[in-house]
């Protein structure tokens, strides 16, 4: 969904820096992202894109400048970042194996900031028809693919204005992948926003612009037509 150019971003990234001890992973990352757009993070492995996500949800130490909705995120919490609007799903998924479909649900509920809450159980299951009757297993006894449905699930019953989504096709079946872009494209229809890591080419067909990391930098930021050839060369 692309929106007008008017419009102020919901997420904006200035000369992010974030790294593990003493290596320093991202060197100065900007970006912008308005509300229901989707932003695709490409970039070689090691580039940085995951760190990117983990530095806007606050699971690692950063500096620069991030901000959702005009609210300052880099001196906040991960739990108060969350509590703004931020939803992360985390490559690993990192489901509560033990605990039930329904308690892991329950676990990321919270009401919306902005408006009426549009998500709940109620909602995600109609979203997530498998999940129903698996409602009462442990979350590890689901498929790789249903337990990425229940990491998904559990981000929006948060009722997010933006999405994290960490390489959310990695190691299913070319039919989940098929399953999980259709359902990314619903949730941008519906106006959620969302910043992606994703390597397959569907995600380029869906995404309204990209950025492209690489030496811990901003390479490009634009939409996917317009990448030029020698950027795709150096840092894809």
């Amino acid at each position: 969904m692309k929106l007008p150019p008017e419009e102020a971003a919901l997420l904006e990234v200035r000369s992010l820096q974030a790294g593990y001890g003493p290596v320093q992973v991202l060197r100065g990352v900007h970006l912008q992202l308005r509300a229901g757009e989707l932003l695709l993070v490409l970039g070689r492995n090691g580039s940085g894109r995951s760190t990117l996500l983990k530095a806007l949800m606050g699971l690692i130490p950063a500096t620069g400048r991030a901000s959702l909705a005009g609210q300052e995120l880099l001196d906040l919490p991960a739990h108060r970042r969350a509590r703004l609007g931020l939803g992360y799903v985390p490559e690993q998924r990192e489901i509560f194996p033990r605990l039930s479909v329904r308690q892991n649900l329950l676990l990321g509920a919270k009401p919306s900031r902005t408006g009426p809450s549009r998500w709940n159980e109620a909602a995600v299951l109609a979203l997530f028809p498998a999940l129903a009757p698996r409602l009462h297993a442990p979350a590890q006894s689901l498929s790789g693919g249903e337990q990425q449905m229940l990491a998904i699930a559990r981000a929006l019953m948060g009722n997010p204005d933006l999405l994290l989504l960490d390489e959310p096709t990695e190691g299913l079946a070319p039919r989940r992948v098929a399953a999980t872009a259709r359902l990314i494209r619903q949730l941008q229809e519906q106006g959620l926003g969302a910043l992606m890591v994703e390597q397959k080419p569907w995600a380029r067909e869906l995404a309204d612009r990209v950025i492209v990391l690489g030496d811990g930098l901003t390479q490009f930021e634009g939409p996917p037509a317009e990448l030029p050839p020698d950027v795709s060369a150096a840092w894809l």
